[in-house]
């Protein structure tokens, strides 16, 4: 069992082992990644502004396990404690770590260049 390293943008190991290393995979699984977590964005916001705890948590928990499998362990991080976050209700922080949320996504989005098609 591999044990994630939170601080890692992109375990490139996990990504390997989920796609059974198909480059073309890890490629296409990486971009459904960041359009389907880019879209929870809008939907956790507003859960945040509605202050709906559980709706915040269920959004960022689907989003973390999403993350987690494929190795994007900075935003898994991020999703983690806004799931935290939204279980005491601190809306406060959930909204602060949305938007940690969106920079996390880029520094993924960089990491994964490699992997992405030319224009995305």
């Amino acid at each position: 069992m591999r044990i994630p390293d939170e601080l890692s943008v992109l375990d490139r190991q996990q990504l390997r082992d989920v796609t059974m290393e198909d480059e073309e995979l890890m490629g296409e699984v990486i971009l459904a990644l960041l359009d389907d977590t880019s879209k929870q964005i809008d939907l956790i916001d507003s859960a945040i502004r509605e202050r709906d705890p559980q709706k915040t948590m269920r959004l960022a928990h689907y989003c973390k396990g999403a993350c987690a499998n494929v190795g994007a362990n900075a935003v898994a991080a991020v999703l983690k404690r806004l799931e935290q976050e939204a279980s005491r209700q601190a809306f406060q922080d959930c909204s602060a770590s949305l938007r940690n949320l969106d920079f996390e996504l880029q520094r993924l989005r960089s990491a994964a260049g490699d992997f992405l098609p030319t224009g995305r």
